[in-house]
């Protein structure tokens, strides 16, 4: 038998655990890992198809340099050295001439070393380093941790949760190991499952209770449960008594929130809505378990959170077993906020930040104010690589005007823009404007179509992964990489430690390799080992032992040291301190004069992100597929498959018709971030996304971006469909 690794898929949070086996140094099978603690064996399409991609054709393999204009896909292979070289020299005649400022990163999520980013921004001098986060998590946690000190991560509904509300994504399609958890629960405690979604989804067949709301009324539905929770007096009166403040404030201002002012909203029926709401107050412990669709409602996003938050407080569900958990950092394992090196990065580079005027929570002027309170009663705080960052939108229009100041250079890894983020055509002349582009990619994406450097990144086989759930868990999984990376591909730790030394960082670049990182990053855990791998064949992971209602030793990590359901810290900074409705901005009611051109609405995402499944034939469709409903589908005179445009004011895209009873009549389910040729992405390829990648359709306008957080709209926006005819 040959040698085994043990590996962990990097494509996700989840970072589920498998088993390389090797034979004579080559990977001959990925094999369930049945001893990791969260799959348990289970794998999904993205990590199942690892080994296929691994030597793929259409890896990047060579670092690739432009050649001919932006744009047109022409490149030449050359050294590491020269392009690493090159990169550090323009890196700092940018920064001499500019400032530091000028220079960016954009991001995805995972397949990266989150702290070293940050690392080498924070030296660098730069604040603009940029994410898709404000429309995936960052809301939601934020607000979360400024309101109880932590973000409820853990979801324990495998702890006896009586209740699991489903709210925002489909873990029967995208968390398998999750789903069967919940499954687990219904089985063994009876848990009663709530799910909210627009669509008859894979988890929506499995409730008790589906509420199928319109798209972007989540916040509306979460009112209506506080009034109907509050007036009916379901809500857990001691804990509210003794370790909330603002309670007086939240039933006042949820009394104009019926049920039936809710139903006009939602097009749920005031019975259901109050049913669902009764159910969760009752079924104590309950958790809500909520996605990231709730992240991406634009203005408003935040609102929905504080309302979501309140529900959890008011019912007694906070860190109980069974509820939502608040798990705090890992105690002794060196934190992702620790290796950053925030300090580093001066004030008045700070005050630079793009949208951080404006978009103000997860930026320097709230994450400020949140890290005091949990470096008080946690020692130590979230890191800033997720929840302190330049807003996209604005970073984009600096991109593109010089407004309100040059931004010259990006260094792209894990994201691809032109796909990822909303206004496609605003990202492609931001991208196209600048003098200095990098990308670290697998494949050649459109977005690296544009660069002037293109980087052969390392797949999570070629690199050992070190997770804490993006440094917030108070536990830690370790893997190992199966094999050195293959042909001259590197990890982005290599990229940022060589450009760091090469612009005089490096006395703060010591380890060469992860591995060596990892070890000193255990050191404090006090196990005896000799090498990082070791730890992994040995332990693999450790687990802070499980504590609940840590608020009765140490309180809860906010100004007044108890839950703030109204919240201080939004106040301090100018916003909302109460949960409170906000119209979406793309409504009916927001945009009347819009309703009657653009009568439908749209809802997207369903699909993988950025350049992580390019080439997976088995996991995606060719084509770009849209979600219609029947009776949509005979309106528009459209049979399966055939194309339909799909249009809003901010642009027109077509996509193949899939006829399904799932989503409601009015609503077009579209995939969001992708690109659809079966070759190398070249020039051409750009021209493709305009016709048929759904973000063309979406705006960023920041006006219509969340007032907090900056997150875009990507559900419950107006458009119009029709048949593509033949001429076309």
């Amino acid at each position: 038998m040959g040698e085994v690794k043990k590996v962990a898929c990097n494509l996700c949070h989840k970072s589920c655990g498998m088993l390389a086996c090797l034979e004579n140094g080559a990977i001959v099978e990925i094999a369930d890992d049945p001893d990791y603690p969260f799959n348990k064996g289970a794998q999904c399409s993205k990590g199942a198809s690892a080994l296929e991609e691994l030597d793929h054709p259409n890896r990047i393999n060579y670092p690739l340099k432009r050649v001919g204009e932006r744009g047109s896909g022409e490149f030449t292979r050359v050294s590491w050295e020269e392009a690493l070289d090159d990169i550090a020299g323009k890196l700092e005649r940018l920064k001499k001439e500019y400032g530091a400022e000028a220079i960016s990163t954009i991001g995805g999520t995972n397949r990266t070393d989150d702290f070293a980013r940050r690392r080498f921004f924070n030296l660098l001098g730069s604040p603009n380093v940029a994410h898709t986060v404000p429309a995936c998590w960052i809301p939601n946690f934020l607000i979360e941790a400024a309101s109880y000190g932590w973000g409820a991560c853990d979801n324990n509904v495998a702890g006896g949760a009586r209740c699991a509300v489903i709210w925002g994504y489909n873990p029967g399609a995208t968390y398998v190991n999750e789903m069967e958890k919940i499954l687990r629960a219904r089985e063994t405690f009876g848990t009663k499952i709530i799910v909210i979604d627009p669509r008859f989804s894979e988890t929506a067949a499995k409730a008790d209770l589906w509420l199928p709301i319109r798209p972007n009324s989540d916040n509306a539905l979460a009112l209506a449960w506080l009034n109907v929770i509050i007036n009916e007096g379901l809500y857990d009166a001691e804990f509210v008594s003794e370790w909330t403040v603002g309670f007086g404030e939240l039933a006042e201002r949820v009394e104009e929130y019926t049920p039936e002012w809710a139903a006009e909203k939602t097009g749920v029926s005031a019975e259901l809505i109050a049913e669902a709401a009764r159910m969760y107050a009752t079924s104590k412990p309950a958790c809500l378990m909520w996605g990231v669709a709730t992240d991406q409602l634009g203005r408003g996003s935040t609102a929905g959170a504080q309302a979501r938050v309140a529900l959890r407080a008011i019912c007694g569900n906070l860190d109980v077993p069974g509820g939502d958990v608040m798990p705090g950092p890992h105690p002794t394992f060196i934190t992702d906020w620790e290796m950053e090196l925030n300090e580093k990065l001066p004030e008045e580079q700070r005050a630079k930040q793009l949208g951080s005027d404006r978009f103000k929570l997860n930026s320097w002027p709230g994450y400020r104010l949140i890290s005091e309170n949990l470096e008080r009663v946690w020692g130590k705080s979230i890191p800033a690589e997720w929840f302190c960052e330049a807003n996209p939108p604005v970073l984009f229009r600096a991109m593109a005007t010089g407004e309100p100041y040059p931004v010259k250079a990006a260094i792209v890894l894990a994201d691809n823009p032109l796909v990822s983020y909303a206004n496609t055509k605003l990202v492609y002349q931001a991208l196209k404007s600048l003098e200095l582009l990098v990308v670290m990619e697998y494949w050649m994406t459109p977005t690296a179509v544009l660069a002037d450097y293109v980087l052969p990144a390392a797949s999570w086989l070629e690199r050992p992964v070190l997770t804490t759930t993006y440094g917030v868990s108070d536990w830690l999984i370790a893997s190992e990489r199966a094999i050195e990376p293959l042909y001259e591909r590197k990890t982005d730790y290599e990229l940022w430690r060589e450009l760091g030394l090469r612009l005089g960082q490096g006395e703060y670049w010591p380890w060469e390799r992860e591995e060596e990182v990892f070890k000193h990053r255990l050191e404090k855990l006090g196990y005896e080992i000799e090498s990082y791998e070791e730890f992994v064949h040995n332990y693999r992971y450790d687990f802070a032992p499980r504590e609940y209602r840590k608020y009765l030793e140490r309180g809860f990590a906010t100004p007044s040291g108890k839950v703030e359901l109204k919240n201080s810290i939004l106040e301090k900074l100018g916003y909302d301190p109460l949960p409170h409705y906000v119209e979406p901005p793309f409504s009916p009611e927001a945009r009347p004069e819009l309703a009657e051109d653009y009568p439908l609405v749209l809802i997207t995402g369903g699909s993988f992100q950025g350049g992580k499944k390019r080439n997976e034939k088995k996991a995606l469709p060719e084509e770009p597929t849209v979600a219609i409903n029947p009776q949509l589908a005979k309106a528009l005179a459209a049979q399966e498959g055939d194309w339909i445009w799909i249009e809003t004011p901010v642009g027109k895209v077509r996509q193949r018709v899939m006829i399904t009873d799932a989503v409601a009549p009015g609503v077009i389910q579209a995939p969001r971030g992708r690109w659809f040729s079966e070759r190398k992405a070249d020039a051409d390829d750009i021209a493709r996304i305009f016709e048929f990648n759904i973000n063309v359709c979406l705006d960023d306008d920041p006006d219509t971006c969340d007032e907090a957080c900056g997150s875009w709209c990507t559900r419950g926006v107006l458009c119009r469909a029709e048949k593509v005819n033949k001429e076309e």
